[in-house]
């Protein structure tokens, strides 16, 4: 086990499991940078068969950020990608290719996978139903619950209702667990 320390954070890289994590003082447990390219290496593999199955044309990228490694898959070219683009078609392939990194890491995969910009166009709308629901509070409800959603979706929707100066909570167990917005 080797440690890493400097003024502030004491690291420890955990030598126990196939892909490398850090444990952070007080903190869960990270995955370290090279653990997160190696999962986005075996998902972009993953994607790449995939695209030759169903002979689909696709550029990856690979990224790692905020503890995850992110696999874009796009095209320069007008092709049928956009038919896997749709958000549930995204979620279960992100499932799937999670399930594929985990089989061969046998690390739990945290990845985001985002096909034909579907990401983005997802954050813009649940950008557009936190102001809506802010609208809401702001003519005086007490509160504004959103739909249920995935605990990324979640995640982007506390980032941008914190950003408007609200807090939020999520709320609800599995399928029906959703977040609700207030005044801070």
């Amino acid at each position: 086990m080797s440690d890493v320390t400097d003024s502030e954070t004491s690291v420890t890289e955990n030598p126990t499991t196939e892909l490398g994590t850090e444990v952070i003082e007080g903190t869960e447990t990270v995955p370290t940078t090279s653990s997160l390219e190696e999962e986005g290496e075996i998902a972009a593999d993953y994607i790449e068969e995939l695209l030759d199955i169903t002979d689909l044309d696709g550029d990856i990228e690979i990224d790692t950020r905020g503890g995850r490694a992110y696999v874009s898959v796009n095209s320069s070219e007008d092709t049928n990608l956009r038919v896997l683009a749709k958000p549930e078609t995204v979620n279960a392939l992100q499932d799937l290719t999670r399930i594929a990194v985990q089989t061969k890491t046998g690390s739990f995969s945290r990845l985001i996978l985002d096909v034909g910009g579907s990401r983005e166009t997802r954050a813009a709308e649940l950008t557009i139903l936190v102001d809506k629901a802010v609208e809401r509070i702001e003519a005086g409800a007490e509160s504004a619950a959103l739909p249920a959603m995935s605990s990324y979706e979640r995640k982007l929707v506390h980032d941008i209702v914190a950003e408007r100066g609200f807090v939020s909570e999520s709320e609800g167990e599995g399928r029906d667990r959703h977040t609700v917005i207030s005044r801070a």
